[in-house]
């Protein structure tokens, strides 16, 4: 053959090769995949995507722009359910059905959940006089907070009273929960998003069956009630009344921020604590140890189960005749319950409580005590009891630091036994043993470091979503509040409790201030450590969801081959994370407050008397660490209004009074105001009461000398929390009209 045949026959052959190469490479992606899908199905891990779907479905409901049907959920969840058991032998089929069933479970519980809750909600600004029973009395250093149930409301229908209203006092009041009063309140309607996207506490107040906010005008009169309250609430009336006096007695014995600290710790109220405690503690990143979760669960719980057990087996007959270990874990049931009962009983306490409460049902059922499978057990009964809140940062920070824990201890766990088959012979030994690095994560002080760095990683995503805000010191931080909350507060906590009736317990309460106190100590030491604090702009709305899947692959898959799935979800979410966009003005959903960015890139604050809580919300989103009252332009308003100025030069009118309007329709380019704004206004951008009703708060992008705008609510939004607005005939004028030298390709929505 001559070379130039031989050399055609090589060029033909190079895409045979290649070829070859290609198909084989896919014949081992699918094998390993397979074997990927082998080794989950083994270890039941697809059972943990079950109650994943179902918060799926809650979420669905919560964000829905319309009320979804109670009844098309459960029908679908109900025909789901049939043909998953009549396709069970098709395993691809039978799963993609039980995830379907599962995600119409979760809209079908939140749904009956809305249902269940559902009380009139106040809908403008009213003062009337109410009576009813205090539920629940929180003390400040300085006045207190209170839930009303309301029995009578003057100028209200029965059809109109709110079910239960927070107020407000200025002063601390002489009496507590339980007592009946009448009183004289400003109410308002609840609060609405300050911003799209943002903490929506109409939603959280209508599933807490609050109907209205305001603040008490003039004295409160005590008097008889109309009837006795209820065994129940008669109860928990009574428990608020012991939760603040032993708080009330430990801040009194402590005394300074650490009195207040331990108040929280012990009793679950934390309306003591002031903003600048609260602001050091959260900067050095350890703000869960004013929180009752899982740690001082599972160590409360630990104290009864160990303690009894022990008691027991001192006595020869009972350990070795009787199951003491069973008796152990009921009592520590019954423990964990008093406790959870006593601290008020919170999201992360009830999901600590109820991963404690199957843990220890399994130590009672003879099965393996802490697993994933218990923790979605766990997660399942929260968003069947109360699915609201799968949204709230406590329910989400917990779970995924207690879904990080229970991976590493699964890890652990799986190490140990491997190395024991290795040792009996049961299993092939490595060709190379792993010395140094593998046995140093493996325990003592290094393997509580190395838990502590997954659980923060874990959480980190949420805090940033949540809170705008990352701490990098937690490392630092968290080892040194678990072991206070180890060897002091959860001990404490118990033997002060003890020993409160008696009066004893009072250097119970200085040994753990000393603690406390030393720990505030370190922790303003880290919150002065630059960057200890790392302010982040709001994130696209869809990155927290690409988060979220990275997080719960990461803990929830067996295989490697899977678990690297987490990558490149956690690659899109922090390419969302760090591209959710800034805006150059934010209306408050009331129209009394502007957020204008300044020529420096600061947002600038105008409005007479603007909520600190909605300018939080915006220098929050907006990455900006200031204090939201200095944030506030108090020169740039009069007696009828306020002005600010763009960097394009372009005017906002802040408008407080009618009479302003004559003079800011003319000269101002852009009108804001909660009143309603005349016809004629000759501005090139209009957001009056009108408008707002339909929007809700209002971020405002400049394109050209036009507007890009994003409203928090949808247009025919209609939910319980946030009915829409009445039904007006015409077409609604355009939120902007441009003036003649506006460029008309700009966009004005």
């Amino acid at each position: 053959m001559s070379d130039r045949a031989g050399t055609a026959v090589a060029k033909g052959m190079a895409p045979a090769r290649f070829g070859l190469r290609l198909a084989g490479f896919a014949a081992a992606a699918r094998r390993s995949f397979q074997n990927a899908i082998e080794i989950e199905i083994a270890e039941r891990r697809f059972f943990l995507w079950l109650p994943v779907a179902a918060g799926a479905g809650v979420v669905v409901y919560l964000v829905a722009d319309r009320e979804p049907s109670l009844w098309y959920a459960g029908f679908a969840a109900a025909v789901f359910g049939i043909f998953a058991i009549a396709l069970r032998r098709h395993r691809i089929a039978q799963s993609v059905l039980l995830v379907l069933c599962c995600f119409c479970l979760g809209i079908l519980s939140a749904s009956w959940r809305s249902a269940r809750v559902a009380a009139p909600v106040l809908d403008h600004i009213r003062v009337a006089s109410l009576e009813g029973m205090i539920e629940e009395m929180d003390f400040r250093q300085t006045g207190a907070r209170f839930l009303l149930r309301v029995d009578k409301a003057e100028g209200f229908t029965p059809q109109e009273t709110p079910y239960r209203v927070r107020l407000t006092l200025r002063r601390t009041p002489p009496f507590e929960a339980g007592t009946y009063v009448r009183l004289k309140a400003r109410l308002l309607p609840p609060a609405q998003e300050s911003l799209p996207g943002g903490y929506d506490f109409g939603r959280d107040a209508w599933f807490a069956r609050i109907g209205a906010v305001g603040n008490v005008l003039g004295r409160i009169e005590m008097i008889a009630p109309p009837r006795p309250p209820g065994l129940l609430d008669a109860a928990l009336m009574a428990l608020d009344r012991g939760r603040n006096a032993l708080a009330l007695r430990i801040d009194t014995i402590v005394g300074g921020e650490a009195g207040a600290v331990a108040a929280a710790m012990v009793t679950g109220k934390r309306d003591l604590l002031t903003d600048d405690t609260r602001e050091v503690i959260r900067k050095a990143g350890i703000f869960h140890i004013i929180t009752i979760s899982g740690v001082q669960m599972t160590l409360m719980a630990g104290i009864f189960f160990v303690g009894l057990r022990r008691l027991l087996a001192l006595s020869p007959a009972l350990a070795l005749r009787y199951p003491i270990k069973t008796w152990a874990a009921a009592a520590a049931i019954c423990g964990a319950v008093l406790y959870d009962i006593a601290t008020g009983s919170r999201v992360g306490t009830e999901r600590a409580l109820f991963m404690t409460l199957i843990m220890l049902g399994a130590v009672i059922a003879g099965r393996q005590s802490l697993s994933m499978r218990n923790l979605a057990l766990a997660a399942a009964l929260v968003m069947l009891i109360a699915p609201e809140a799968i949204l709230g940062a406590s329910f989400q920070l917990s779970f995924a630091a207690v879904a990080a824990l229970v991976a590493v201890y699964e890890a652990r766990f799986d190490r140990t036994a491997r190395l024991a088959d290795e040792r009996a012979g049961l299993a092939p030994a490595p060709r190379e043993r792993r010395t140094g690095l593998g046995r140093l994560f493996a325990r003592g002080p290094a393997a509580l470091l190395f838990a502590t760095l997954c659980a923060s990683t874990a959480t980190a995503s949420f805090m940033a979503y949540d809170f705008h805000e990352l701490n990098p010191y937690v490392l630092i931080g968290n080892p040194l509040t678990l072991t206070l909350i180890e060897l002091c507060a959860v001990p404490g906590a118990l033997i002060g409790t003890l020993l409160y009736p008696l009066g004893c317990d009072a250097f119970v309460w200085h040994i753990l201030g000393l603690g406390i106190s030393f720990v505030l100590w370190v922790a303003r030491g880290i919150g002065t450590l630059p960057g200890a604090a790392l302010p982040l702009n709001a994130f696209a709305p869809w990155a927290i969801v690409f988060l979220t899947f990275a997080v719960l692959s990461a803990v929830i898959w067996r295989s490697m081959l899977l678990r690297l799935t987490a990558v490149p979800l956690a690659l899109i979410g922090f390419y969302g994370a760090t591209h959710g966009g800034t805006f150059d003005m934010a209306i408050a959903a009331t129209g009394d407050a502007v957020a204008v960015r300044g020529g420096d890139g600061a947002l600038t604050i105008i409005g007479k008397r603007p909520s600190l809580f909605t300018v939080a919300q915006w220098l929050s989103a907006d990455g900006d660490a200031r204090d939201p009252q200095a944030a506030v332009d108090a020169s740039a308003c009069d007696r009828i209004g306020c002005v600010g100025i763009l960097p394009d030069g372009r005017s906002v009118a802040l408008v407080l009074n009618e009479a302003a309007f004559a003079e800011d329709c003319l000269r101002a380019d852009i009108i804001v105001t909660p009143l309603y704004a005349p016809p004629g206004c000759a501005a090139s951008l209009v957001v009056d009461r009108d408008r707002l009703r339909d929007t809700g708060a209002m971020l405002l992008h400049a394109q050209g000398k036009g507007w890009a705008i994003e409203t928090a609510r949808a247009v025919g939004k209609d939910r319980p929390w946030s009915p829409a607005p009445p039904h007006r005939w015409g077409k609604p004028a355009p939120i902007a009209a441009p003036k003649a030298d506006d460029d008309p390709g700009a966009p004005l929505e």
